[in-house]
């Protein structure tokens, strides 16, 4: 009887480190998960090459929306994915915006 894979959800996921465990991950034969903030700017250039068509069959990646200060989200996520391992790599990365919008930040 073969082994269910494990399955990752990985917040941040279109980040450098997001996009590189996805990657690894997905190479060991996981399910990934990965959430990503709406931003004004489509900025999931270092997943593209992951992306599959969800519509197809044997799809091992699935990207969501979700912000950490959204704790309903998150938990809905979980409830719904039940990883197996989740990573948080979400991060506010900018500097400036860390300044103007420092209780965000901490949040976050």
């Amino acid at each position: 009887m073969a082994k269910s894979p494990k399955v990752a959800l990985i917040t941040g996921v279109t980040g450098q480190d997001g996009a590189y465990l996805a990657d690894f991950l997905l190479k060991k034969g996981y399910i990934v998960h990965g959430v990503k903030r709406r931003s004004s700017s489509f900025n999931t250039g270092r997943i593209d090459h992951l992306y599959q068509d969800t519509h197809k069959t044997g799809v091992k990646f699935f990207l969501h929306y979700g912000d950490m200060t959204d704790a309903t989200n998150l938990i809905r996520l979980v409830q719904e994915v039940q990883p197996d391992e989740i990573y948080n790599l979400a991060a506010q990365s900018h500097v400036q915006v860390s300044f103007e919008t420092p209780e965000y930040t901490a949040n976050a």
